[in-house]
């Protein structure tokens, strides 16, 4: 039941919100809510047993005719994936306290009800389920895009909207072309479909369907065109939703169908998918250093940084998959640290323009420390938690290619040249009017950046804990 619990939780608080009268006390209690999530996510994963292949399992019939069923449980990457969840919805909410928000009632639910569907989508193993859950997700960031959202929101959200539909359609064929492939009566269970017997043919189709929904979703090169504009031009929340938590359903999708499912004909499309995702590693990297919006910066970085990951998972071997994973929690933390930068700035100047920022570092300390610890987490300094994952994605990587490791290394040199020149511009030199008199971190904004710090640290310094749990997911797909 901790599993059921975990989505009801986040789903019911939802339906509250949305029928709440005013505004009024609806971050508060949005805030408890997500604090109970995050204790329910401690005791699992205090309880959890990494001898046991699936914890928390709920399984009961659902619609017998098709062979759909209520199927959740808890393996080791579900299991890090709702962590960094129910962690990063108080963070989020946190950064939303001494901000004022219009319908702030239906804001907060709509908050929830992502929580719920990505656990959903982490949990469930059913792929009728699974997709479900998977659009889902997609109905609260629509709305948070389009109504909380900067210029030009509703043209862009859409366009997001579209891109993202579109993708989960072919995963939707996919999924259905599997269930026929089961033996009678046909089955949605995951393991009914990771087993259909399929031609190396048809795995090559099923290959393309779930590739085009999974890599619009992360994005991969050339489903990027959406990003950059979503997250520019959503709130800060929305920012920290769409690239901390819901590209990592991407991510999550090609391990947990794709490559155990076609793994037959990995060998003759990976060349492919890693050559798109290194050419978006780099061009991602190359347009960063490009841009003078701090968001729009952020941006491009995500889009390098899971070009890496991409990459690492194409190769089929052990380190680099173990260092994907691992690095989908870091960058889920730098990326939420860095927007919250970005909005910090925001509200302070006005202008997240980077010419007119300069000389934060005398005016607010304590977020120039703050930011050179997430910068330097971003451009995987050792000891922080950026390097884990990366290293263990680059090793990967040599074994597989040299050529291909070569090519991702000179993007993480980018990734520093564009970090550092940033905040170069920002916390030094003489005070700009729109920075003039910059406040320095609040309490509230100290109980978001200072567990962030700490993690990014911990992680770095200590990743025995977290590897211990990805271990024997990844020999599971990789014999």
């Amino acid at each position: 039941m901790l599993t059921i619990s975990l989505i009801l939780l986040p789903l019911l608080a939802s339906l509250v919100l949305f029928s709440w009268k005013n505004g009024k006390g609806s971050q508060q209690f949005a805030l408890l809510v997500s604090i109970a999530e995050l204790v329910l996510g401690i005791i699992a994963f205090a309880r959890f047993d990494k001898a046991i292949a699936l914890n928390y399992v709920f399984n009961m019939p659902w619609i017998k005719t098709m062979g759909v069923n209520l199927y959740f449980g808890m393996d080791g990457l579900s299991l890090l994936l709702v962590m960094l969840t129910v962690i990063l919805v108080v963070f989020i909410l946190l950064t939303t306290f001494n901000k004022a928000i219009s319908y702030s009632s239906s804001f907060f639910a709509l908050i929830l009800l992502m929580e719920s569907a990505l656990i959903g989508v982490f949990t469930c193993f059913d792929g009728l389920l699974f997709y479900i859950f998977w659009e889902m997700a997609l109905i609260p960031i629509y709305f948070i895009c389009g109504l909380w959202g900067g210029e030009n929101r509703i043209k862009i959200t859409l366009k997001f909207f579209i891109y993202t539909m579109v993708g989960s359609l072919f995963m939707l064929a996919a999924l259905i072309y599997l269930y026929i492939k089961t033996p009678m009566p046909h089955q949605f269970g995951l393991g009914f479909i990771l087993n259909a017997p399929l031609s190396p043919t048809e795995q090559t189709f099923v290959f393309l369907g779930f590739f085009l929904g999974f890599a619009i979703k992360i994005p991969i090169f050339p489903f990027h065109s959406w990003q950059p504009d979503t997250y520019t031009v959503a709130p800060a929340q929305g920012s920290m939703l769409l690239a901390g938590i819901m590209l990592k359903m991407g991510i999550y999708g090609l391990i947990r169908f794709l490559m155990p499912i076609c793994s037959d004909v990995m060998p003759d499309m990976a060349p492919i998918a890693i050559t798109l995702a290194l050419i978006g590693l780099l061009f991602g990297s190359i347009i960063a250093i490009k841009q003078q919006e701090i968001k729009r910066l952020f941006a491009y970085s995500s889009f390098a940084h899971v070009g890496l990951m991409a990459a690492a998972i194409f190769t089929f071997q052990k380190d680099a998959l173990q260092g994907t994973i691992y690095q989908m929690l870091s960058h889920g933390f730098n990326i939420v640290a860095l927007f919250f930068v970005a909005d910090i700035i925001q509200r302070r100047a006005k202008t997240t323009q980077i010419s007119e920022l300069g000389g934060l570092a005398k005016i607010a300390p304590r977020f120039a420390i703050f930011f050179m610890v997430v910068m330097l987490g971003s451009v995987a300094l050792p000891l922080t938690n950026g390097f884990v994952g990366e290293f263990f994605m680059l090793v990967g990587l040599s074994k597989y290619n040299f050529i291909v490791s070569s090519i991702a290394g000179i993007s993480i040199i980018l990734g520093a040249v564009y970090m550092f020149w940033l905040y170069q511009r920002t916390m030094y030199g003489e005070a700009k009017t729109a920075t003039a008199t910059f406040a320095d971190l609040n309490t509230t904004e100290m109980l978001v950046a200072v567990p962030l710090v700490i993690i990014i640290i911990a992680m770095g310094v200590y990743p025995k804990p977290i590897f211990e749990i990805i271990k024997p997911v990844v020999d599971s797909i990789i014999m």
